[in-house]
C-alpha cells in the first residue's frame, strides 16, 4: 500500500520542516510541544470565509471554547446550512483553535458548511475520557443551538484529523450506544488514530516518520490514557469496539507514509464489513497530516476537495 517514493511536493515541504532541526514531540514536555506545534501550524487566516467568531459553551468539565466558521453566502438565521463539528489532531495533547484554523477554513469553503472547531481539554492534565466527553457535548451543543447558528440540525456531521478522528468516531459510538447525543449525519476522518498496535506494517515501515513517528504515538498515548485498561475502551481506541456497524456514513482518508495508515484502513474495512457505509480514500505517496499542506501539495488539495464533496453528499 506504500508508494515507492514520497510525493515530490510533499517531500519538499517535509525537507523544509526537517531543516529547522526541530526535536521530536516525544523528546519534549507537553508544554514545550504545545508551544512548538502552535508556532509551526498557526498561520494567516486563509482561505477567507464569510465569518469566523469565537464562542464557548458550558461542557461537562467546564467552559469549552469553539470557533464557528461560516462560508460566504451562508445566512446566520436561515437554519438551512450543513455543519461539521471538527476536532483537531495533536495526539489529544497538542492543538489549539489557531493551529487548526487553516483546515477548518478549507472545509468551510470547500464543503459550503458551517464548521465548528472545538478546543477540547488536553492530556495529560485532562486524560481520557475528558476529550471524548467534550467532543460529545460539542455535538449536542451544535444540535441544540442549530437555529441560532443558522444550521439544519439534521445535517450536522463530525470531522477530525488524527486524534480528532478518534474523537469523531467516539462521538458517533456514544450516539449509537448511549443515545446521550444526537446521531451525526456523517463522519469525516482524516488519517484517524484508531488502534493501539505499534507493530503493524505501517508502524514498522514509518517508525521514523516523516511528520509522525512511532515514538511520538507512544508518547501521546502515555499522556492520554490513565492506565492500560483505557486502551480496551472503544471510545479511546475505536478498533477495540465489538461492532462498528450502524454508524453514520463515513469517509476515511489514509496516507501511505503514515504510521497510522493500517489503523485507518482497518477502520474502513470494519465499517464496510459490519454495516456502516464508507468511502475509503487512500493517498499512497502522502504522509501523516498532509491535508494541512493543501496550499503546497496538489494531492492534499485533491484530498480536501474529495472530503468536501463527500460532506456535500452526506449532509
Amino acid at each position: 500500500m506504500r508508494a515507492d517514493e514520497l510525493d515530490p511536493d510533499l517531500a519538499a515541504a517535509v525537507a523544509e520542516i526537517e531543516s529547522l532541526g526541530l526535536p521530536a514531540w516525544s523528546d519534549l514536555s507537553a508544554d514545550a510541544a504545545r508551544r512548538l506545534e502552535d508556532e509551526l501550524f498557526s498561520g494567516p487566516p486563509e482561505p477567507p470565509v464569510g465569518d469566523a467568531r469565537d464562542f464557548a459553551f458550558d461542557g461537562p468539565h467546564g467552559e469549552v471554547p469553539v470557533r464557528v466558521y461560516r462560508p460566504e453566502g451562508a445566512v446566520e438565521d436561515s437554519a438551512e446550512s450543513r455543519a461539521l463539528v471538527h476536532f483537531h489532531g495533536g495526539g489529544w495533547t497538542l492543538g489549539t483553535l489557531d493551529s487548526v484554523d487553516g483546515i477548518c477554513r478549507e472545509l468551510a469553503v470547500r464543503a459550503d458548511a458551517v464548521v465548528v472547531s472545538v478546543d477540547y481539554r488536553l492530556a495529560p492534565e485532562h486524560p481520557f475520557p475528558v476529550a471524548v466527553d467534550e467532543a460529545a457535548a460539542a455535538l449536542a451543543w451544535v444540535a441544540e443551538t442549530a437555529d441560532s447558528l443558522g444550521v439544519d440540525s439534521d445535517r450536522v456531521g463530525v470531522s477530525g484529523t488524527s486524534a480528532g478522528g478518534a474523537l469523531a468516531v467516539a462521538a458517533s459510538l456514544r450516539a449509537r450506544d448511549l443515545g446521550d447525543v444526537p446521531t451525526p449525519a456523517g463522519q469525516f476522518l482524516l488519517y484517524p488514530i484508531a488502534g493501539y498496535d505499534f507493530e503493524t506494517d505501517s508502524y514498522r515501515e514509518n517508525a521514523d516518520g516523516p511528520l509522525l513517528t512511532r515514538e511520538d504515538m507512544k508518547w501521546f498515548y502515555e499522556r492520554y490514557l490513565r492506565s492500560p485498561v483505557d486502551a480496551a475502551n472503544p471510545y479511546a481506541v475505536p478498533l477495540r469496539a465489538d461492532h462498528l456497524g450502524d454508524l453514520p456514513p463515513a469517509t476515511v482518508v489514509t496516507a501511505g507514509f503514515d504510521p497510522l495508515r493500517d489503523d485507518g484502513v482497518a477502520l474502513a474495512e470494519r465499517f464496510e464489513r459490519e454495516g456502516t457505509s464508507v468511502e475509503g480514500r487512500h493517498y499512497p505517496a502522502m504522509a501523516h497530516g498532509f491535508c494541512s499542506l493543501a496550499d503546497r501539495v496538489d494531492a492534499a488539495e485533491a484530498a480536501l476537495e474529495a472530503v468536501a464533496r463527500d460532506a456535500r453528499s452526506y449532509l
